[in-house]
């Protein structure tokens, strides 16, 4: 089931992050509210992909300033907004990059599902991939 094309035409990758996310954030909840599971699922996992790739990898040297360690816990940090990491902000290009292997991944796996006679599997992964694609990658 597709949701009610709220989400489809009008949500384009346009390479501005911050557009991006919204539209993507949109995109889920015009989906959650359709009941399109397998919208639901690519859209979620293509966020959280984002996601990751804007996470900054934490630094294992413990003369870091932001390590200053507990007499209770070794290498934790202490006082107000100790904890909070830093994002890095990804490009336009690089964004295109994480949603491209998203769906290459999708279809990939579905090929080995189809050869191995899991029709329904596949096909949820390939439908995965076109709703990635639709919403990302699709010229405005």
């Amino acid at each position: 089931m597709r949701p009610s094309g709220s989400w489809s035409a009008s949500a384009r990758y346009n390479g501005h992050m911050s557009d991006i996310r919204g539209r993507s954030q949109r995109a889920l909840r015009a989906a959650m509210k359709a009941r399109d599971t397998v919208a639901v699922s690519a859209l979620r996992s293509v966020l959280a992909a984002i996601a990751n790739a804007e996470a900054v990898p934490q630094s294992l040297d413990a003369s870091s300033p932001t390590v200053t360690g507990n007499q209770y816990i070794a290498g934790s940090t202490a006082g107000l907004a100790a904890t909070e990491a830093g994002r890095r902000e990804l490009t336009g290009e690089e964004v295109a990059g994480i949603v491209r292997a998203e769906a290459a991944e999708r279809r990939a796996a579905a090929r080995q599902y189809q050869a191995a006679g899991q029709a329904e599997q596949a096909g949820r992964l390939l439908r995965e991939a076109q709703v990635i694609e639709e919403l990302f990658l699709t010229a405005g």
